[in-house]
């Protein structure tokens, strides 16, 4: 729980520390207006809780990215009038559950234009769901129901781990079961790999590219990714509204439309371990679903831990090297 919770700490720090930098180099320029809510205050929390020296190497990451983002986004910097305000929001936590993963928001209502960043601190896992006999995984993702028998298998398994968690007052660990990869990793991520075939045969090609949607994101946004020399940034530009001009003013930078996927080629396990499975989809797209339990103590529900292993050679990807002073 702590290493969690330290992600989360530095994940909301950056995410203030690009908003703030937004906010500094574009107000000398256009009128910004910042939105205040609940997930804006709680990410200057936990910046202001670093120290001095951290929070500026947070800026110091923040600021090459943000220079970038509105080198290839004329629309940040540039309005149409006084009333074409430039809105910046940190969106919260719950809009991830719908598919749309972006943290920061830049917003002209008047232009009917938006972009939005995705802030990674040293991971780029994409998504971590959950699955357990209350959540049809189907409907949540894909927009079609799970079917019974998809129930029917998983039920027995995770009703016998609520009766272990009750019986021992939440006190029963994953690790007293013993071989509990092959008793219970197996037999759902197996159930979980023929439900979604099953999905996908019914709309092939809306199941491939609702699946990379909801795990990658249903709107387009760029990824900033912070690692310890350097910052990267993708361009998720999946329906072509990133990297617009404004007027005659062109991106100083092209990033390309990425092509979804629209079919599934395979899924099988990686090899040398049952709980992980490898979901091939052509354009170039290749998932990885790891399954994991959250706790050491035993829960009725497991965890995704999912990562993009393969992207388009369409993905813009830009990694700049960032020297801090010590």
């Amino acid at each position: 729980m702590e290493k969690k919770s330290t992600q989360t700490k530095n994940g909301k720090a950056f995410e203030y520390a690009i908003l703030k930098e937004f906010k500094e180099k574009l107000e000398k320029i256009t009128i910004v207006e910042v939105i205040e809510n609940n997930a804006l205050f709680t990410a200057q929390k936990h910046f202001n809780s670093f120290e001095k020296v951290e929070k500026g190497e947070f800026l110091l990451y923040a600021s090459f990215a943000v220079n970038f983002l509105i080198d290839i986004e004329p629309k940040l910097s540039n309005s149409l009038d006084k009333k074409d305000i430039l809105q910046l929001e940190i969106f919260t936590d719950d809009k991830g559950q719908d598919g749309d993963v972006r943290d920061v928001v830049a917003i002209r209502l008047l232009q009917k234009w938006e972009i939005g960043i995705s802030a990674k601190n040293n991971h780029k896992a994409v998504k971590h769901s959950r699955l357990s006999n209350k959540i049809d995984f189907g409907e949540k993702w894909l927009g079609i129901k799970s079917s019974k028998q998809y129930f029917d298998e998983i039920k027995p398994i995770f009703d016998s781990l609520e009766k272990m968690r009750n019986e021992s007052n939440k006190t029963k660990t994953w690790k007293s079961l013993g071989d509990y990869h092959s008793t219970i990793y197996t037999p759902i991520l197996e159930a979980f790999k023929k439900e979604l075939l099953r999905i996908y045969n019914i709309n092939p090609s809306k199941v491939s590219s609702t699946l990379v949607e909801y795990l990658i994101g249903n709107k387009d946004f760029y990824k900033v990714i912070k690692s310890k020399k350097d910052i990267e940034i993708q361009a998720y530009n999946l329906h072509g509204t990133l990297n617009l001009p404004f007027k005659n003013i062109n991106p100083k930078f092209n990033t390309p439309k990425i092509n979804l996927p629209t079919e599934i080629i395979n899924i099988s396990y990686k090899k040398d371990t049952l709980t992980t499975l490898i979901v091939e989809l052509n354009n170039d797209w290749v998932l990885s679903f790891r399954i994991h339990n959250a706790s050491s103590r035993i829960e009725p529900s497991l965890k995704f831990d999912i990562n993009l292993l393969k992207a388009p050679n369409s993905l813009f990807t830009n990694k700049l090297s960032i020297k801090a002073d010590k």
